[in-house]
């Protein structure tokens, strides 16, 4: 075990704000560098399959990475825990940043048409099942749990400021030295992240040794039984898990279609994105400064029924500027849920089952809410636009009211 990681931090270091915490900062600085190689890395991926097949071969290859990732998400969150959250994240890093390149130096030399890429889906796909859990499990490692909500507003700006930097940076790339030259910048950014994450101090549990442990499958399913009889993370599981089924399909594929219908055009979709981002991103930056919000669990389920009222009123907007406006509005609110559900979810969690039922809630938000995309647009051309968005707002909303029912969510605080 490297020297960098450590059984118990001194209790000085524990309450420092996170802001100012240098292994907050370290692990802001990998994750910042991983997220902007993901996005050169689907960009890149997406344009070397359209030049190497049909546009119904390139969508399969870039949906292929659903599937290992839904099937194997619950099995990443007993690794997370087993093996600890660090040690996953550089396994998980160093694998990608070797697939990316070796797909990488193929391209230079060669055409070798789809199926290396198909294979690269697949392999990003099944280390995302392991890291995802792993990424959700650091931080109650790394900082006290009084920091969790400005630790996930922290993080929420820097996948903003990943959205905005990756797909330009991969589109760059693209255009100076072909698919190769990407598949080789989102190498490096993997890379990049790899000495931040080894210099990472965080805290060891008994249960860290996985020797101690008895087989994968009782740990899977003691995390179950874990998330099933505690009286705030499964109802806030529900609610995570209602909301994003609800409300992935609206925001992309049937903002699309929307745009589609009103005449918008593909900028129409940019400034309505725009507008959620740049609300999602104000929220991200309010639990930055404040670091918490009292009465988190009430916060939490009312702005899931709000921002199911934005949703559903999106479908009825003629004009763009007011569409952006409520795309704002959405962004604003949405945001501010989701940071509050990560970091209650976390506080909330023993440290010992944090990789388990982040990986639960995963499961339902990277793994399953995708899948609803297909039929979003099935149901917007059998129905339109707007009755597919008024039902999925009644879901996003039914999310918000689990949560105003379900007294102990409603109640659940974060930690001060």
């Amino acid at each position: 075990m490297p020297t960098t990681q450590t059984g118990n931090a001194p209790a000085a270091e524990a309450e420092r704000p996170a802001h100012r915490d240098p292994d907050v900062r370290r692990w802001l600085g990998a994750y910042a560098s991983s997220a902007v190689g993901d996005n050169v890395y689907y960009l890149a991926l997406s344009w070397a399959a359209v030049q190497a097949g049909t546009p119904a071969q390139a969508g399969l290859v870039t949906a292929l990475s659903a599937v290992p990732r839904a099937a194997l998400m619950l099995g990443g969150g007993v690794i997370a825990d087993r093996f600890g959250p660090r040690r996953v994240l550089i396994s998980s890093d160093a694998l990608r940043c070797a697939a990316v390149l070796a797909v990488a130096a193929l391209l230079l030399v060669s055409s070798p048409g789809l199926w290396p890429l198909a294979a690269l889906a697949l392999v990003f796909g099944a280390v995302d099942a392991v890291m995802m859990p792993a990424l959700g499990a650091l931080p109650t490692r790394i900082t006290s749990r009084g920091q969790l909500a400005r630790v996930h507003g922290m993080r929420g700006l820097v996948v903003r400021l990943a959205n905005v930097v990756g797909a330009p940076l991969g589109g760059l790339a693209v255009a100076l030295g072909g698919t190769g030259a990407a598949f080789g910048l989102a190498g490096l950014l993997f890379a990049a992240s790899l000495p931040l994450l080894i210099a990472l101090r965080v805290r060891r549990l008994p249960a860290d040794d996985a020797r101690a442990r008895g087989s994968a499958w009782s740990d899977l399913t003691g995390g179950l039984r874990y998330i099933r009889g505690h009286r705030v993370l499964l109802p806030l599981i529900l609610v995570i898990a209602l909301s994003d089924l609800g409300f992935v399909g609206p925001l992309n594929v049937g903002l699309t279609l929307l745009a589609d219908e009103r005449g918008w055009g593909a900028g129409g979709v940019g400034w309505v994105l725009a507008g959620f981002g740049t609300g999602a991103g104000a929220a991200s930056l309010l639990l930055t400064a404040r670091g918490r919000v009292p009465r988190a669990g009430l916060v939490l389920s009312t702005s899931g029924v709000l921002s199911a009222a934005s949703i559903g009123a999106l479908a009825f907007v003629p004009q763009i500027g007011v569409a952006v406006a409520v795309a704002l509005s959405i962004g604003l609110i949405s945001g501010l849920n989701g940071v509050l559900c990560g970091a209650l979810l976390q506080a909330e969690s023993d440290r010992a089952y944090v990789g388990r039922v982040t990986s639960v809630s995963t499961f339902f938000s990277l793994g399953l809410a995708p899948l609803t995309f297909p039929l979003t647009g099935a149901a917007i051309g059998q129905w339109g636009t707007g009755p597919v968005f008024v039902a999925s707002a009644a879901l996003c909303g039914l999310g918000g009211m689990v949560g105003l029912c379900a007294r102990d969510l409603r109640r659940a605080e974060l930690p001060g």
